[in-house]
């Protein structure tokens, strides 16, 4: 069992732009969510070995993906946010709130579809513990808990996640590098029928002299294998085999949750906008979406702080300000968006490392081959260039 990603790992496998993908935009320092200042991520892990069932029991592959927006020391802070489900055969609790209000407060969290419960239980527990408003005032904390679907490499049924598992993922964030592939939420998750999970870029943009960053977090559990698209090649059609589910005879069944955070001044109608792009950048990797995924994107920006305290509910001024950008200027922040997310999801195929089913045994989701997909790549840009 691994819960520290961190340790006990092999070293990270090189991420799209270190195998020289021509990806377009320019990245943060970090090329990830946390390179939007204040963003903090915490993982836990556990991954047992193995696909042998014990009785009713199975190895358990799976975990907790936790954001803090602004950080630990601002849990008890709200973000205006937005909302958008592509497909909506998935979970993201308190998102009623967030298109009502346009604003959730403290951390959220990506996990399994059957441990949504324990894990809002989870946010929940740590917030009393950690908030000293929701003892001595009658606040409520309204968890944002989102979920993708591993029960082909994890025993889902046997909902090992509990709330000290979710404490441990949220005393774990920081900012800084973030771990991909088989981590956190996205342990057991597979994308295109190669092994997918967790993967997170970011870019910068200029407007009007001022930079803004956009990060992306996505969870990636998608795709059919014939949809696969990378840099526009069908890469999906040029590698057919091991494709466990077309095997199966099993059409996309698999979600996708892509969490995108910026530091530019938005409202909650922008923000809902750049979630909505959030989709395009999943679907410049081919999918088109299937009916029994779960395809749930959130956005949320760190500008026009919003606190959480008793005085600010009840006292101060009656009307408070929110700055925003001028909407005819908010077009790079959405490209930005879809360029973070696509190349988010290829560094989730690129980290990932192979990883049985156990249900059912036999097969196994492929980790994407670096070297062969260069080459592919480089194949088909000479036919393009001989036609």
């Amino acid at each position: 069992m691994n819960s520290n990603p961190s340790r006990n790992n092999p070293p990270p496998k090189p991420r799209a732009r270190a195998l020289g993908l021509p990806l377009v935009g320019e990245t943060g320092p970090l090329n990830a969510i946390t390179d939007v200042a204040g963003v903090e991520v915490g993982l836990y892990t556990r991954c047992e070995s193995g696909d042998a069932w014990h009785g009713d029991r199975g190895p358990v592959r799976t975990g907790v993906t936790t954001i803090f927006p602004r950080g630990r020391g601002g849990a008890d802070q709200s973000v205006w946010a937005g909302q958008f489900s592509f497909n909506g055969n998935g979970e993201m609790t308190g998102t009623h709130w967030i298109h009502d209000a346009g604003y959730f407060t403290g951390p959220m969290a990506i996990t399994n579809s059957h441990a949504v419960g324990m894990v809002h239980h989870g946010l929940t527990r740590w917030m009393i513990e950690h908030v000293p408003a929701l003892r001595s005032h009658h606040h409520w904390y309204l968890p944002v808990v989102a979920e993708t679907y591993d029960g082909a490499t994890n025993d889902i049924n046997g909902q090992p996640i509990e709330a000290e598992h979710v404490a441990a993922a949220l005393d774990a964030a920081r900012g800084g590098v973030v771990a991909e592939g088989n981590v956190g939420g996205g342990t057991g998750m597979m994308c295109y029928e190669f092994k997918g999970g967790t993967g997170t870029s970011s870019r910068r943009v200029e407007i009007e002299g001022r930079h803004y960053t956009v990060g992306a977090l996505v969870q990636a559990n998608f795709g059919a294998r014939i949809d696969l698209q990378i840099l526009g090649v069908p890469i999906g059609r040029l590698w057919p085999e091991d494709a466990p589910l077309t095997e199966l005879g099993q059409g996309e069944t698999g979600s996708v949750v892509a969490v995108v955070a910026t530091d530019a001044p938005l409202n909650p109608v922008q923000l809902r906008r750049l979630a909505k792009r959030a989709c395009l950048g999943i679907a410049r990797t081919g999918t088109t979406g299937g009916v029994n995924s779960g395809d749930l994107m959130l956005a949320f920006s760190t500008a026009n702080a919003r606190t959480w305290a008793s005085a600010e509910m009840h006292h101060g001024a009656a009307i408070k300000a929110i700055d925003c950008l001028e909407d005819n200027l908010t077009d790079e922040l959405n490209r930005a968006t879809a360029l973070a997310c696509e190349e988010a999801v290829i560094n989730a195929l690129l980290a990932a490392r192979d990883m049985s089913l156990v249900r059912p045994q036999g097969k196994t989701f492929k980790a994407i081959d670096a070297e062969r997909l260069l080459r592919l790549l480089r194949e088909h840009r000479a036919m393009a260039a001989a036609t």
